[in-house]
């Protein structure tokens, strides 16, 4: 397995999480907030996308736009000066042609979309990709605060207001769907359209004190409302008391209106059902994919490692030798074989025990298989959980049943 797994803590990191996905060996910092993955990084990734793409996939249809964008759309909307001022990554070419690495896409949609969209039978709409985001922020806190990094970002265009509200209100219940698959403790803040321009907004933001947000949290545990009114002081939700937190940004959703569709910004219309010309409604929303590997690590993890649920990790069960001797390693090898091996490590035996030990619970194996004194004396093999509890088993049936419950 490609990770670079490492015995020592690197210093000047800022964040539990960042430490820990570095030591972990899931990534590599090559400084200025620009980050590679190994493949048991990408593994996590590619798990978090999956839930994001399969809660996506029920309401719009996956694209790939363009990361290398001219200044035309962004000139034509209004941004190109305006959008985060010197977040913007932007160069001219040979041909002294502007351009910027895309930080954001609501331009390109609405321009892609518009060599579809024509008639009122063309609408409602929904896109999203997954994919790189470049912006030339004050890197920090490892993945929290990256320049380059991970966005699920999705575009809904629609007739009326009320085909707007309803998509929204979709948006709104499959990013609560997503953030509670990925086992996140968040709360549901209603926000500011800031340079996106629009009319409403909800952030959702994942409790943490590493977080740059302030916010209030309903004390309700069932209760997922937040608000950034600190003068609020019960929850408009359930009545219950409020208490003041720091969280991270995990989730943005906007109802953008005809902000880039009028005829002074891109420009996008549709014929009415009488014939009418009239511009098209939008929505944006987003997800930061590579920032949840932090949040989750913030909110799970312990003295020895990471602690991921179940549908987040890139393994699930670590085969232990605990004792190098032939007949526990064919048993090890045999247990490794009629496994998944896309979900079961293997350790051979160049380490010591406890350094398989230690290093399965560092990167937050969430099984230890163990073939050793047990299995030589009774035929026993162990099942350790990743918060300690032990359990023997005899024979390979009885350790898949274990495993899959």
């Amino acid at each position: 397995m490609f990770a670079t797994i490492s015995k020592e803590t690197e210093t000047g990191l800022e964040c539990r999480s960042a430490e820990l996905m570095v030591k972990a060996g899931l990534v590599k910092n090559f400084g200025s907030g620009t980050w590679s993955y190994t493949h048991l990084g990408k593994k996590v990734l590619d798990n978090i996308e999956e839930v994001v793409r399969e809660e996506m996939d029920k309401i719009g249809q996956e694209v790939k736009m363009n990361q290398l964008q001219t200044s035309e759309l962004w000139k034509e909307s209004g941004r190109w000066n305006k959008f985060g001022g010197e977040e913007f990554f932007s160069f001219e070419n040979r041909d002294d042609k502007e351009f910027t690495m895309g930080a954001t896409h609501e331009e390109i949609s609405t321009a892609l979309a518009s060599d579809y969209i024509s008639s009122y039978r063309d609408l409602d709409l929904t896109i999203y990709q997954i994919g790189r985001k470049f912006r030339d922020d004050h890197a920090r806190k490892g993945l929290l605060r990256a320049k380059e990094f991970i966005m699920k970002d999705a575009y809904s265009f629609h007739r009326k207001q009320k085909g707007l509200d309803q998509k929204y209100k979709k948006f709104l219940e499959r990013y609560r769907k997503i953030f509670e698959r990925l086992g996140l403790e968040y709360s549901e803040v209603e926000a500011d359209n800031g340079d996106m321009g629009g009319s409403r907004s909800h952030e959702f933001i994942a409790e943490s004190e590493q977080g740059s947000d302030t916010y209030l949290k309903c004390r309700n545990e069932t209760c997922r409302y937040g608000s950034k009114d600190l003068e609020e002081k019960e929850c408009s939700n359930c009545g219950s008391d409020l208490r003041e937190l720091k969280g991270i940004e995990i989730g943005h959703c906007f109802q953008l209106g005809d902000r880039y569709t009028t005829e002074d910004s891109i420009g996008l219309t549709y014929t009415t059902e009488s014939g009418e010309e009239r511009e098209v409604l939008m929505g944006c929303y987003g997800i930061g994919v590579s920032r949840l590997i932090s949040a989750i690590i913030e909110q799970n993890n312990d003295q020895n490692g990471i602690t991921w649920n179940s549908t987040v990790l890139a393994y699930q069960n670590a085969v232990i030798v605990a004792r190098h001797e032939d007949k526990v390693k064919q048993k090890a090898e045999e247990i490794y074989e009629v496994l998944d091996s896309e979900t079961t490590m293997f350790y051979n035996d160049e380490q010591s025990v406890g350094e398989q030990f230690a290093e399965a619970d560092l990167i937050g194996v969430n099984r230890k298989i163990i073939i050793g004194n047990n299995y030589l004396e009774n035929g026993e093999i162990e099942v350790e959980k990743r918060d300690g509890q032990t359990i023997k088993v005899e024979g390979l049936e009885e350790l898949k049943e274990v495993i899959t419950s």
